[in-house]
C-alpha cells in the first residue's frame, strides 16, 4: 500500500470504479469529456436507437471546429453539404440530450483542445476522454486525457465511464536551456524522431525536468498534444504553480474557498519519489536546433541545417523501402538540402500551435517583413478569443500587413476536412502535427515546425533557419 507511485497510477487508481480481470482492465471513471461534429454523430445515433440518455450531460462540452470554413467572414452555412449535415445533426443531438454547444457564431468557438482549457473546463488531477487523438493535450494542466473511437463515445455519453486497460509508463526528463529560436514543438519533434512513430505505443509519458518546469502552460501543451505521434495513449505533467495561475482566472475555474481546497489537493499530484517507470529517457535540449520534417510521419524529422537522407544508408530493407515513397511523394532527393526546399504555403494554426503564445512567436518573425511573393501564408487562430486577443495586441494587424490571410477559428488546413485545402503537388510549411500523406489534401506535401519556423518559411519562400532572421526583441 505504500509503495512509491507514478502520477500516472494516481490517476488511474482514483478513478477505478472496479478491477474487471487481471490483464489490467478496469472499469475507468471520466471526469470530463469534449465532443465534436466529425466524430460524435455516431455515437449518438447508437444512443436515439437505444433509447438511452447522456448520463451526465454537464461533463460534456461540443464544439464545432473540423468542417467549418475559417474564411474572415464568419457565417453560419456551411458550404460543403456533407459538413452542413454534420453540423445541423450535432447541434440537433446537444439539444435533444442537453449538453452544451459552442457553434460556429458563439464567441467562445474555437479548436476542442484550445477552447477546453481557456475555459477552465479541464483542471489538474482529471481523467479526460474524447473523440479525438490529441486529446493528450490537457496532460499539461496535470489532467490524464486520451482518444477514443467513436463506440467508446456512446459508452462515455451513456455511463461516464470507460473499459480501460493500464498503460505502460515511460518518463521523459529534459535538461538544457532552449536556444534562441528553439520552442517546445522543437522538443517533441526531437524526441520523435528519437524513439519512432511508435517508440511509445502502450505507454503513458510523463515529462519532467527543469527545462519542463521552465515552459509556459501553452508551450507544454504543444509537447503532449504531440506525445501521440509517437504512439502515446497519454501524456501529461506535474501541475504547479504556472497551471494554477492560468487557470484562476478561466471561467469554469473553481471559486474562493473551493479554488483554494482544489489547489491544496492538486499539489499531490506528482510521481512519488521513487516511483518506478518502466522506460526513463533523457533528452538534451540544449544541443537541439530547429527541427522539421522532411518524409511523411513526424518521425522522419531532421534540424533544419541537415540534408534529406539517403534511404541506401538505411539497413532495415522494409525501413528502407518506407524512406523511399515518403522521398517519392515529397518529390526530393536524399542529399538535397533541407534549407533549400522552396514552399507555395505557410500554414500556422492547429491544435498544436495556435496558441496566443504562438502567433506572438510568429509576428515577432513577419514584424516589418513582407510573405515571399509566391507563397500563400494562412494565420488561423485556435480560438475566438485567441483571435480576439492577437487583435487587441495588435498582432493580426503585423500578419496583415506582411500579407498572411488572417481567418477564422478551426482546424482549417490541418487535415483536409473543410475548404482549407492544399492542392495536388502543394508544399506547405505547417505547424500541424502530422504529415501523413494526402493530410493537408490529396497529393499535397507538408513540413512539420514550429510556428516561428513557418513564419520564417512563409517570408523567405523556402524551409528557413529561423536563427538566420534577425528577431524582435
Amino acid at each position: 500500500m505504500n509503495r512509491p507511485r507514478t502520477l500516472y497510477d494516481k490517476h488511474i487508481d482514483s478513478h477505478t470504479v472496479c478491477d474487471l480481470d487481471d490483464q489490467g482492465h478496469v472499469l475507468l471513471y471520466i471526469d470530463r469529456q469534449v465532443a465534436n461534429e466529425y466524430t460524435s454523430p455516431q455515437a449518438f445515433s447508437g444512443l436515439r436507437e437505444a433509447d438511452r440518455k447522456v448520463w451526465r450531460p454537464a461533463a460534456t462540452l461540443a464544439v464545432v471546429d473540423h468542417v467549418n470554413p475559417t474564411s474572415p467572414n464568419r457565417i453560419a452555412a456551411m458550404p460543403d453539404p456533407g459538413g452542413a449535415r454534420q453540423v445541423s445533426y450535432f447541434a440537433e443531438n446537444c439539444r435533444d440530450f442537453g449538453i452544451e454547444l459552442f457553434d460556429v457564431l458563439d464567441k467562445r468557438q474555437g479548436i476542442e483542445h484550445v477552447v477546453a482549457p481557456e475555459q477552465g473546463f479541464i483542471l489538474p488531477g482529471m481523467v479526460v476522454a474524447a473523440g479525438d487523438s490529441h486529446t493528450t493535450t490537457y496532460g499539461a494542466l496535470g489532467a490524464f486525457g486520451f482518444g477514443i473511437g467513436t463506440s467508446e463515445i456512446e459508452h462515455l455519453l451513456a455511463t461516464q465511464t470507460l473499459v480501460y486497460k493500464r498503460l505502460k509508463t515511460m518518463r521523459v526528463r529534459v535538461h538544457g536551456e532552449l536556444g534562441v529560436g528553439l520552442t517546445s514543438k522543437d522538443i517533441i519533434m526531437a524526441l520523435i524522431r528519437r524513439i519512432g512513430a511508435s517508440g511509445a505505443t502502450g505507454y503513458a509519458i510523463e515529462f519532467a525536468g527543469p527545462t519542463i518546469e521552465a515552459l509556459s502552460v501553452e508551450a507544454r501543451m504543444t509537447i503532449c498534444n504531440m506525445a501521440v505521434e509517437a504512439g502515446a495513449r497519454g501524456a501529461f505533467m506535474a501541475p504547479d504553480d504556472k497551471v494554477y495561475a492560468y487557470l484562476a482566472d478561466k471561467p469554469r475555474a473553481p471559486k474562493g474557498a473551493l479554488w483554494e481546497q482544489a489547489v491544496v489537493r492538486w499539489r499531490e499530484l506528482y510521481s512519488d519519489p521513487g516511483a518506478e517507470f518502466d522506460v526513463d529517457i533523457e533528452l538534451d535540449a540544449g544541443a537541439l536546433e530547429p527541427m522539421v520534417t522532411w518524409g511523411t510521419s513526424p518521425d522522419q524529422a531532421a534540424a533544419i541545417g541537415d540534408r534529406v537522407p539517403d534511404p541506401q544508408d538505411e539497413p532495415d530493407a522494409i525501413r528502407r523501402q518506407d524512406l523511399q515513397r515518403a522521398l517519392r511523394y515529397m518529390g526530393l532527393t536524399a542529399g538535397e538540402r533541407l534549407s533549400a526546399i522552396e514552399i507555395s504555403h505557410a500554414f500556422i494554426g492547429s491544435c498544436t500551435n495556435a496558441r496566443i503564445e504562438d502567433l506572438r512567436d510568429a509576428a515577432r518573425v513577419v514584424r516589418g517583413r513582407k510573405v515571399a511573393p509566391h507563397v500563400r501564408a494562412m494565420v488561423v487562430p485556435g480560438s475566438t478569443q485567441v483571435r480576439a486577443q492577437a487583435e487587441a495586441e495588435g498582432l493580426a494587424q503585423v500578419f496583415l500587413e506582411a500579407g498572411f490571410e488572417w481567418r477564422q477559428s478551426g482546424c482549417s488546413m490541418c487535415l483536409a476536412m473543410n475548404d482549407d485545402v492544399l492542392a495536388p503537388g502543394d508544399r506547405c510549411a505547417s505547424s500541424t502535427n502530422r504529415n501523413f500523406e494526402g493530410r493537408q489534401g490529396a497529393g499535397a506535401r507538408t513540413h512539420l515546425m514550429s510556428p516561428a519556423m513557418v513564419a520564417a518559411a512563409a517570408v523567405s519562400g523556402r524551409l528557413t533557419d529561423v536563427r538566420s532572421l534577425p528577431l524582435e526583441a
